[in-house]
Formats: structure tokens, C-alpha cells, sequence
């Protein structure tokens, strides 16, 4: 069981990260070569932000099928805090309130994402 839960939270952290990273890239390169400001490409990212972890903690509950709850949680946690830990140590600024709420939004959309992976893949569904 254990097992199977650090493998639902590697695939869910994986896909995060990779999608956050792809994502950046694009809204990257619209601001760049596009006549988008920066309010809303902002707007942008927060939305893309909250389907990332959905889609993440989907993933992730969906690998685990039980305890969707906990890897949803946990999936918003990691990314939340690995987002802390890279603006803490690499720009010396902390989370401001707008970033707190924020990120409580992104470990919500993953708790529910992942709540609905268990749910359709869980394991009373075989």
C-alpha cells in the first residue's frame, strides 16, 4: 500500500511539474511575441495552474485508487512547497496572503482532482 501510494504521488508530481514547466514556456513566449500584458497573462497562468493540479491529483488518485483525499493533499503540498522553497531560497521573499490563498486553491482543485480519479478508477470500480 505504501508503495502504491509514492508511486500515485511520483505520477502526480511528474505530471504537474511538467505541465507547469510546458506551460510557462508557452505563456512565455506569448508574452514575448504577443501584445498580451502581463494582467492577462496573469489571469492566464492562475487558471492554468488550477487544471494543472486537478489534472495531477486526477492522475495521482486515479494510480493510488484509495485515499484520494490524502494524495490530492499531498500532491498540493509537494507543489506548494517546492513553489515556497524556490521563491524563499532563490529570492528571499516569503508568500504573501495572495499567494496563500492561492496555493490553498491549488491544493483544493488537486484534492478534488484526485477524489474524482479515485472515485471513477478506484478500486471498488473493478
Amino acid at each position: 500500500m505504501q508503495k502504491q501510494l509514492f508511486t500515485a504521488l511520483l505520477y502526480g508530481w511528474i505530471v504537474v511539474f511538467s505541465l507547469i514547466l510546458l506551460s510557462s514556456i508557452i505563456l512565455a513566449l506569448l508574452f514575448r511575441f504577443t501584445a498580451f500584458d502581463e494582467n492577462s497573462l496573469s489571469w492566464i497562468a492562475l487558471t492554468i495552474g488550477f487544471i494543472t493540479l486537478f489534472i495531477g491529483g486526477f492522475i495521482a488518485g486515479a494510480k493510488g485508487k484509495m485515499k484520494g483525499w490524502i494524495i490530492g493533499g499531498l500532491i498540493g503540498l509537494g507543489f506548494t512547497l517546492f513553489t515556497f522553497l524556490v521563491q524563499y531560497l532563490g529570492y528571499q521573499h516569503g508568500f504573501s496572503m495572495e499567494q496563500t490563498l492561492t496555493h490553498l486553491g491549488y491544493m483544493v482543485a488537486a484534492v478534488i482532482g484526485s477524489v474524482i480519479g479515485v472515485n471513477i478508477f478506484g478500486a471498488h470500480n473493478k
